[in-house]
């Protein structure tokens, strides 16, 4: 099987899996606002609590600033991260405008809120597209499916391993960086495959549950410009900037 074959068939498998947990939580009721779900990091019922979790993990306590996807099963942690008067970062929709940072300590408890959605971190936060100077000190991601080995799965745009891509050429993240992700234990999968360029988790979130993954997966080490559509890379201003330098 050539490389072209290869990547096709992981493609329709990882699609097959999305396809299954979407299919899934409708059945069982567990799939919650905004829906449809299918084409989404799903919200689930008991997101509030698995996001919950993570104010009982050292790291995120001791964080000074927490980097989060901006979907609603993770709402909670962005809330969280902001009540404790941290630094949030979020990615702007397909990274075309580059990166929110918010400081919760300048916010009262009413634009917290506000702010841990998508609509109010556009409000309350200041744009940039150079985070090199920032030390991110926890990436949460938000998954369709996820592993006890670390696999992850999201929604198919790849804009998360993107993200930590550019994270990590920027030098805001290392291998040692924590990567969580907060689901419904519907969506622990076994059989996920991973390329080089899929970002593997640390850390599960679940309703009932911490999970620290046996992850048997590498971090990538940056961006592979040899797997990047060029048309990609020219409709994210970040990408071109950082392929110039």
């Amino acid at each position: 099987m050539n490389n072209k074959d290869r990547d096709i068939a992981i493609n329709e498998i990882k699609q097959k899996i999305r396809e299954h947990v979407w299919k899934e939580m409708e059945k069982r009721k567990i799939a919650r606002f905004p829906k449809p779900i299918k084409g989404r990091i799903p919200n689930f019922l008991g997101s509030e609590k698995a996001g919950e979790k993570i104010s009982k993990i050292p790291a995120f306590l001791n964080a000074r600033t927490v980097f989060s996807n901006p979907d609603s099963p993770q709402r909670v942690i962005r809330y969280l991260t902001l009540t404790l008067n941290k630094t949030l970062i979020m990615a702007t929709p397909k990274l075309k405008k580059g990166f929110l940072i918010i400081d919760g300590s300048r916010l009262t408890p009413s634009q917290k809120r506000r702010a841990s959605t998508i609509r109010g971190a556009f409000e309350y936060g200041k744009k940039t597209d150079d985070l090199s100077s920032i030390e991110i000190d926890i990436k949460v991601t938000g998954s369709v499916a996820t592993y006890y080995d670390g696999a992850r799965l999201g929604k198919g745009g790849g804009f998360s391993d993107l993200e930590f891509a550019i994270l990590r050429e920027m030098g805001s993240i290392t291998d040692e960086t924590p990567i969580i992700t907060s689901i419904h234990y519907i969506q622990l999968v076994e059989g996920i495959p991973m390329t080089r360029h899929d970002v593997p988790v640390d850390i599960i979130l679940t309703p009932t549950d911490i999970i620290k993954t046996n992850r048997k997966y590498e971090k990538p080490r940056g961006i592979y410009w040899d797997e990047l559509p060029e048309d990609k890379i020219t409709s994210i201003p970040i990408l071109l900037k950082l392929r110039r330098s």
